[in-house]
């Protein structure tokens, strides 16, 4: 930036110079304003609410300590903390701020009331950590308020179909996307024949009912469904012992729905007869895999164990995602106001880049994150669904989940 001095008083010898004094004087207005203007650009600050159940049963030390492979890491707080971190170089050249505030509640109730303070005092994204329910009763209550919320922790299907919301996105994946990818690599592998393991929780009925609908879509065949218990009681012996449970009609492959994943982590190698487990245990289909070697997510990786001190999981890039949507939509709109902004989020001209070598969007229909799904085991990635010869008329991804064909939403 170059500063001109003032030239209207000339020396007696008719020569254009500058007083001293007022080319100082002069320097210092424009440096004062020149640091006006910059303190003003910054100020406005773009924050984000993070909101979660006070004790949430899901993030329960004791569970977690088995690192079953069903269940969460920790709280997805982390991954939104790292992505607050990795903006700040796009924030300062925008001139705009990003922020997480942090709020809790013991139901949805109190949730409720939190997201009201927290708009109240400008904030209009929120990221929701809570169980399905908890998610529906938040959307519910708030249509047709200027906000948006990011759902980053419940893959519940009707959240997408029948309680879906217009203001609601999705950046965790569901369970029919999961499921469908777990049916392709069947369909992959020729392992047609399934035995269904179903426990007695309603999340773990959900997830038979996706798996369900997948193997009838793709052609496999589900040669009986049986129902387990988690029990030491000899009258249940038969609902809680693997090799019982897996005896009868011969089968490629056993599907565990076990949303606990307690008694999944006991059935492989316990099976009657060799034979390979999925669903809760031995092969998952998730968002994010900490062993992913491609498209830059090691360096995710790392970041997020720096950050958190643990690995990171698929609530946790869904935190992250999320808050690298909306700043992927302020960037490219140059902050525009909230309505314009909203729809570049939802239209198909976003590109977020999620680390899994796709051009991410959300679907119209019902707000889901279009994605890739990574079908692994504890320690390695075997296979990225869509898997090749799974095709789509208008992008493969949507072969995974809910395509508009199939969609229930009317928000």
């Amino acid at each position: 930036m170059k500063l001109r001095f003032p030239t209207h008083l000339a020396c007696a010898a008719g020569a254009l110079r500058p007083p001293p004094m007022a080319g100082l004087i002069h320097l210092a207005l424009a440096m004062g304003l020149l640091l006006f203007t910059l303190a003003a650009t910054a100020a406005e600050v773009i924050r984000f609410g993070y909101l979660e159940l006070d004790k949430d049963p899901r993030y329960d030390d004791k569970k977690a300590f088995f690192r079953t492979l069903s269940r969460p890491l920790g709280s997805p707080l982390a991954g939104a903390e790292v992505a607050i971190r990795e903006v700040r170089f796009v924030g300062q050249a925008l001139g705009v701020g990003f922020e997480l505030a942090r709020a809790k509640g013991a139901d949805a109730a109190a949730l409720l009331a939190e997201l009201d303070r927290l708009n109240g005092e400008g904030v209009r994204f929120f990221l929701i950590d809570a169980p399905g329910p908890v998610v529906a009763e938040l959307a519910a209550k708030t249509r047709g308020r200027e906000l948006l919320l990011f759902n980053v922790s419940a893959a519940d299907d009707a959240l997408r179909q029948a309680q879906c919301q217009a203001h609601l996105y999705h950046t965790l994946p569901n369970h029919g996307m999961q499921t469908d990818a777990l049916a392709q690599f069947l369909v992959f592998k020729k392992w047609r024949n399934v035995l269904l393991l179903q426990g007695p929780r309603d999340e773990d009925k959900l997830i038979g009912a996706a798996f369900e609908n997948s193997a009838r879509r793709l052609g496999l065949k589900i040669v009986a469904r049986k129902e387990f218990v988690l029990s030491n009681d000899p009258r249940q012996r038969e609902q809680g012992n693997v090799g019982l449970l897996t005896a009868g009609a011969d089968h490629d492959v056993v599907f565990v729905a076990d949303s606990d994943g307690e008694f999944a982590r006991s059935v492989p190698y316990d099976t009657v007869r060799p034979r390979p487990v999925i669903g809760a245990e031995g092969l998952v289909a998730e968002a994010w895999h900490w062993a992913w070697p491609r498209h830059g997510a090691p360096q995710l990786t790392g970041r997020f164990d720096k950050q958190a001190k643990r690995h990171m999981g698929s609530a946790d890039w869904a935190a992250w995602i999320a808050v690298k949507a909306v700043v992927e939509a302020v960037v490219r709109t140059e902050n525009a106001p909230f309505d314009k902004l909203v729809a570049y989020l939802g239209s198909e001209e976003i590109t977020i880049d999620g680390f899994k070598g796709n051009r991410l969007n959300f679907r119209d229909w019902d707000r889901q994150l279009r994605q890739p799904m990574l079908i692994a085991t504890h320690n390695a990635v075997i296979e990225r669904a869509p898997i090749q010869g799974f095709l789509h008329q208008s992008n493969n991804m949507d072969t995974l989940g809910f395509d508009r064909r199939d969609s229930q939403c009317k928000p």
